[in-house]
């Protein structure tokens, strides 16, 4: 007993401390779970608190980045003021051009966002244009004639470098060439009345081509009414709305129907309503009608809206439209006049459009003169 001890005790001193020690595998074992018990409670804990604090982080990251943009706005403000007043102060002209400018842009870009809820509008409710409201709808028929009106400035700025070229003839042929949200207060009264002095040059034409076709009428009595009608307005006078009404039938059915009418006859309607007269005799007619309905069609609008809701640069863009050059006008003449063109037109057929079209001569030629 005592040799085996002795021997055990040697074999162990020569095995070494490495006998003495616990099972490394065991330990390490042990080691192991302990640490991963002890680190498993601990992440657990870390990955309930980090999106906390991933949260904090990206709204302290937002809440500096809008500080940061709103700086810079501050910062893009207070340059362009010092700007503005630099270029008022030293280029006036320069000024009042830029600042016009700069108001058109931001006019424009509201005029396209409310035309875009429009037409979103009319695709969800599936609405024609006939159908909208009249702000609606004469807004849609304003934008888009500025969009053609803008097109020709648009294809010459296609080329490189030619944006040049466009600044120039923006500069100096402002009412060719810029739309409406351009133009100066100035302007506007300017190029309004250039543009009525033009349609007025083709007012005597229409007549004079109404009392041609008169005379070629077939019913004496019709023919001599409109005889007269046509003798009245070229002596001054302004026509009464039963007058009018007395010679509705001739304008249908006729030679004085916009499909019967002479080229030159068409072509001075087409001068009244800002119609180019360069195109062929079916375009002419074409577009003659469907503008003349446009017209028929806000007029409905107009009348159910009530002109008590217009305000006095909506009644003067009214008037306008129709024939009436009212930048020199009172507002109650304007009311006046377009409550008795709302009469006539909402009486007639779209059959008779081509009275309508006429008219816009008829009805304004003598504007500031009193009907007898």
């Amino acid at each position: 007993m005592a040799l085996s001890r002795v021997a055990a005790r040697g074999g162990l001193w020569r095995l070494g401390p490495a006998a003495l020690s616990p099972p490394r595998g065991r330990m390490q074992l042990q080691l192991a779970l302990g640490v991963s018990s002890r680190s498993g409670s601990f992440s657990a804990a870390q990955v309930r608190s980090q999106p906390r604090r991933s949260q904090g982080r990206s709204l302290s990251s937002r809440a500096a980045s809008r500080a940061l943009v709103a700086a810079v706005a501050a910062a893009a403000r207070r340059v362009s003021a010092r700007y503005e007043r630099y270029l008022e102060r030293s280029f006036p002209r320069f000024y009042l051009l830029y600042s016009t400018f700069k108001t058109g842009i931001q006019a424009l870009f509201l005029e396209a966002k409310e035309i875009r809820r429009i037409k979103s509008k009319m695709s969800q409710q599936r609405l024609s244009s006939q159908q909208l409201p009249y702000r609606e709808m004469e807004r849609l028929r304003q934008f888009r004639r500025d969009v053609l009106k803008a097109i020709p400035i648009g294809i010459i700025a296609i080329p490189p470098f030619a944006n040049f070229l466009v600044i120039v003839l923006m500069y100096f042929f402002p009412r060719q060439l810029l739309i409406r949200y351009f133009w100066t207060p100035k302007q506007q009264l300017e190029f309004l009345d250039a543009y009525d002095c033009i349609r007025r040059d083709s007012y005597r034409d229409v007549l004079r081509s109404l009392a041609l076709a008169a005379r070629s009428l077939p019913e004496p009595q019709p023919r001599q009414l409109l005889q007269q009608l046509c003798a009245q307005v070229q002596g001054g006078a302004r026509p009464h709305l039963a007058q009018l009404l007395a010679v509705r039938s001739l304008f249908s059915g006729s030679l004085l129907a916009l499909n019967r009418l002479q080229v030159d006859h068409v072509r001075a309607l087409s001068q009244v309503l800002f119609l180019t007269p360069h195109l062929p005799a079916f375009f002419l007619r074409h577009r003659l009608r469907s503008h003349v309905l446009e017209i028929r069609h806000l007029d409905r609008a107009l009348l159910q809206l009530g002109l008590g809701q217009l305000s006095e640069e909506e009644l003067r863009a009214a008037c306008y439209l129709r024939g009436l050059n009212s930048t020199h006008l009172g507002q109650a003449e304007c009311r006046a006049w377009l409550e008795q063109w709302l009469r006539l037109s909402c009486q007639l057929q779209a059959s008779e459009a081509s009275l309508l079209a006429h008219s816009m001569v008829l009805l304004s030629l003598n504007s500031s003169r009193p009907p007898e």
